[in-house]
């Protein structure tokens, strides 16, 4: 593309070397040594270049306007991207500052960062209020701000200068955070009139803002911690196009009503209790019903498809953890240790490192393989304060893990499996949007965030590359993102009002496996290390059970209702035989209960339609006579009367239609 490339000056002539520039599709082009991302967009098209928010830069997001001295990867960011949209909602954050700082002065910032939907930023107001009365004014004056396109403009600057840059303003909460940086390593970005301590990256300039609605205040200590000052949390989200943000409104008004928080607690799935602690959820006996039923689910499928169950204990030695890397990587995730007899214990964060003590000890040759350990393992991560959120982000989450050891030869036929076992659930959960998020690794962080094996990151990505063409699975490949020990796909799915989740995991593991010593003997009576997957279709119940209430709005299918039925004397003298038909439906395993409350049927009836109850029978003197019920669907209405056992065979015909998909 570029031959020779040349800056005349006036008496010189300046030869630029090139870079070499490795796109996703593995096309490589070359351009001027300092080109920027923005460049290169632009010499790929216009309308491309005013769609990019970001890059990615070997693996890690930059500025688009920020110069590439060396060979790289690139991959162009749009709103489209997940990494684009994160780069819009950080830019927005410090947009939302600029407004707050016109309208309440001397005011303090703490963190902004973006989330799953929008963008926070954590607030010290000096004594002043803000209120959701206030957002109009705000949302206004940064629209306002947004339409004169200002950069966003980094500048590194030295720790000293940094120090003294926001003592000057006052700023304990900059400069307390401040001093964890490494001088040399600190940036300023500063768009209008506003400047913040902040890494980046940022959009170019404030006019891809086109819309922007503030969401919720909420208070948060600051670091997370409760003997620190409680700080104001704003919340909010943008969008390149007034359009989108509409549909989001709609879409948040719908899912408003199925909160799975509200909805939990109308149907007595769950409850938190400040003597237990945030982020462990007590499971009422309707949500009881619900973990038993995903269970039986789970071990039903896991149980033909070859799985072995096995239970491991809730807390382990530290030198398990070291020897998984575990500790090392994801220590700021795990509760704090517990000490006895001089030996540190950790709560268990992950089912991992047990499951490959317990394939150690059955010790099996290549004729056993592949060993599949499955488990519904409790596990406890301290998710700081802030990000706690119902059953979504919770400390305590109960597990749907597995892992299969294999040879390289079987891994292309497992991780096959695996998949086709998450497009069962699919089906069976009416999940029709989904796409497999397969994240892979970044090379020039090997050793750090990465285990130091390039040779078998390339050979793993490519095993899993291919099994996801072969089986034409849709999916999006995402450098840098990977687990510390191989990649992983996590499994996006959109709920019935198109809201987007992380529903599960499933992750190769070729480093780990070797820390603990795990072999088998091969054909030749040699030892050889396993690979292991990991997976977890059906996520954890916490999350899951979050995900479903909203998916379905509580309108659980029959398999899954905590109540399948309810059963409605129309007054206290049917109430005997309203027993006897309650114990022939249990004696059927049909999940029921009767309503024995001095009330009107009427009431009953809409009693149990807001309970989402599926089925209720009406029962009066006719019925009792003829030793019948007479049979209302839930959001249908009457069906007519049928005898006991017709009515269980229509229970029975709709749970096999409901579980047993192809």
């Amino acid at each position: 593309m570029y031959q020779n490339c040349y800056i005349y000056g006036i008496n010189s002539v300046i030869h630029l070397s090139m870079i070499k520039i490795t796109f996703p599709d593995k096309n490589v082009r070359e351009y001027p040594q300092g080109t920027t991302a923005h460049e290169i967009a632009k010499s790929i098209s216009e309308g491309l270049a005013r769609n990019v928010y970001a890059a990615k830069v070997n693996g890690e997001v930059w500025d688009s306007s920020r110069p590439i001295q060396a060979d790289a990867t690139l991959q162009l960011l749009t709103w489209e991207d997940k990494e684009g949209k994160s780069t819009m909602w950080h830019s927005s954050a410090h947009l939302m500052a600029e407004a707050l700082e016109i309208f309440y002065p001397g005011v303090k910032f703490g963190i902004g960062p973006p989330v799953e939907n929008g963008f926070y930023y954590d607030i010290d107001l000096g004594g002043q209020t803000i209120s959701s009365d206030d957002f109009k004014k705000i949302e206004d004056k940064m629209l306002e701000l947004a339409k004169q396109g200002n950069a966003y403009t980094r500048k590194e600057i030295s720790k000293k200068d940094a120090i003294d840059f926001f003592t000057q303003k006052g700023d304990e909460y900059k400069l307390d955070l401040i001093k964890d940086l490494e001088d040399g390593s600190i940036t300023l970005y500063e768009q209008g009139n506003f400047v913040d301590l902040c890494r980046g990256p940022h959009i170019p300039n404030t006019s891809l803002i086109k819309a922007v609605k503030l969401t919720n205040i909420a208070g948060a200590y600051w670091r997370g911690d409760e003997k620190n000052k409680q700080l104001t949390r704003v919340y909010g989200i943008t969008f390149p196009k007034k359009s989108q943000l509409d549909e989001y409104v709609l879409m948040l008004e719908e899912a408003k009503k199925r909160d799975h928080r509200k909805i939990g607690k109308e149907m007595e799935i769950f409850t938190f209790d400040d003597d237990v602690g945030p982020g462990l959820p007590l499971w009422l006996p309707n949500g009881a019903v619900l973990i038993e039923q995903l269970e039986k689910l789970a071990k039903d499928n896991e149980r033909k498809a070859g799985y072995q169950r096995v239970r491991t204990p809730h807390i382990a030695k530290e030198s398990m953890y070291l020897t998984s890397g575990h500790l090392p990587y994801y220590e700021d995730s795990m509760f704090p240790p517990m000490i006895f007899d001089g030996e540190k214990y950790y709560l268990k964060a992950m089912n991992c490192p047990h499951h490959h003590k317990i394939f150690k000890e059955l010790n099996p040759s290549y004729k056993d393989l592949p060993v599949r350990l499955a488990e519904y393992g409790t596990c406890y991560r301290y998710e700081q304060s802030g990000e706690l959120f119902g059953l979504m982000r919770v400390r305590a989450l109960q597990m749907n893990d597995a892992h299969i050891y294999c040879t390289k030869e079987q891994f292309a036929d497992e991780f096959r499996a695996v998949n086709e076992m998450y497009l069962k659930y699919f089906k069976i959960f009416n999940i029709e949007k989904y796409v497999m998020r397969f994240s892979t690794h970044a090379p020039e962080k090997l050793g750090k965030k990465y285990v130091d094996e390039p040779e078998l990151w390339l050979e793993t990505e490519d095993m899993v590359r291919k099994v996801l063409i072969e089986s034409n699975i849709p999916y999006v490949e995402v450098p840098d993102e990977g687990a510390f020990y191989g990649p992983k796909i996590d499994v996006q799915v959109w709920s019935a009002i198109g809201r987007e989740f992380t529903l599960a995991t499933n992750q190769v593991d070729f480093a780990v496996p070797g820390r603990f010593g795990l072999t088998y003997r091969n054909a030749q009576n040699q030892l050889e290390t396993p690979i292991c997957i990991h997976r977890a279709p059906l996520g954890t119940h916490e999350r899951f059970i979050g995900f479903l209430i909203e998916h379905f709005a509580g309108n659980f299918p029959i398999w899954l209702a905590p109540n399948q039925v309810s059963i409605l004397p129309i007054s206290e003298k049917f109430n005997d035989y309203a027993k006897k038909v309650l114990q022939s439906l249990i004696n059927s395993d049909i999940r029921g209960l009767v309503d024995v409350r001095d009330e009107k049927i009427g009431k009953k009836i809409r009693d149990a339609e807001i309970k989402k109850v599926p089925y209720m029978l009406i029962i009066g003197e006719k019925e009792s006579i003829e030793s019948k019920v007479s049979v209302r669907k839930h959001g249908q209405g009457d069906l007519g009367s049928f005898t006991l056992p017709e009515f269980a065979k229509i229970i029975e015909d709709e749970i096999n239609n409901a579980l047993n998909v192809k």
